[in-house]
């Protein structure tokens, strides 16, 4: 531990020195956050806006929770198809998976809605595509790990008693890893709202769109409303799947 924090401490001096960082700026952020709070808080004129940025979370937490549901149907078959230890496929096709899947997910959101942009121009779709690219990546190796590590025993004994393939994994395995996948899947439906926001600006639509209106119109407090609510939601949605992974468990 104490070479760990040395070792970030170093990290932090090297990093300061290379970029110039003045020490002094650190004593100052106490002014930036009171300029937040006197500019950023809703007042309540801006609660007028209320509706029309509670529909545009909705339409973004639709979306989110769109391209995490289907990007998750396609991973898990990919994950089936390329584990190494349920041995049905040639090593060939786990590395070509395991490949794609690796390219999808160390692409940066950013990139695939810059990408999608110019296809599909300013709609919603591109903001699901875009959700939907990172979600099949990210998901497919996680459910590939996932697989990776149950215990085949079960499974080799389903098909030693003539049971077929495809059945023994829809009875033996997919029961098995229920929890940690839909434990995946509701990460990934929150880091999608968030990210949502972010497609938004860059795309023009959705709720990312009415904050970069109202900060552009220099309407702070509008533009604070939207955050406000966008960490409600957040919020509320690392609540519910804490309770559904208890209920799970």
């Amino acid at each position: 531990m104490l070479l760990t924090l040395s070792g970030l401490l170093v990290s932090y001096a090297v990093a300061s020195i290379a970029l110039g960082f003045q020490q002094g700026a650190l004593l100052q952020v106490q002014t930036g956050f009171l300029w937040m709070a006197q500019n950023f808080l809703p007042t309540a004129a801006t609660f007028k806006l209320l509706p029309a940025v509670l529909f545009q979370l909705w339409r973004a937490f639709i979306i989110a929770t769109a391209a995490a549901g289907v990007a998750g149907l396609l991973s898990l078959l990919l994950a089936v198809i390329g584990a190494k230890n349920l041995g049905q496929r040639h090593v060939t096709v786990s590395f070509l998976i395991r490949g794609f899947a690796s390219v999808l997910r160390n692409i940066p959101i950013i990139a695939w809605a810059l990408i999608l942009l110019f296809s599909f121009k300013q709609n919603e779709l591109t903001g699901f595509l875009a959700l939907w690219f990172m979600n099949l990546g990210f998901l497919t190796r996680a459910f590939l790990e996932t697989i990776e590590d149950f215990d085949t025993g079960k499974l080799e004994a389903l098909i030693a008693t003539g049971t077929s393939r495809p059945v023994a994994i829809m009875q033996g395995l997919l029961p098995e890893i229920a929890t940690p996948t839909v434990e995946w899947l509701l990460y990934m439906i929150e880091n999608n709202v968030r990210d949502a926001t972010l497609v938004g600006l860059l795309t023009g639509t959705g709720i990312g769109f009415l904050f970069d209106l109202y900060f552009k119109s220099i309407n702070y407090p509008a533009a604070g409303l939207v955050v406000a609510v966008l960490i409600v939601l957040v919020i509320s949605l690392e609540l519910l799947s804490t309770h559904i992974q208890r209920s799970l468990t």
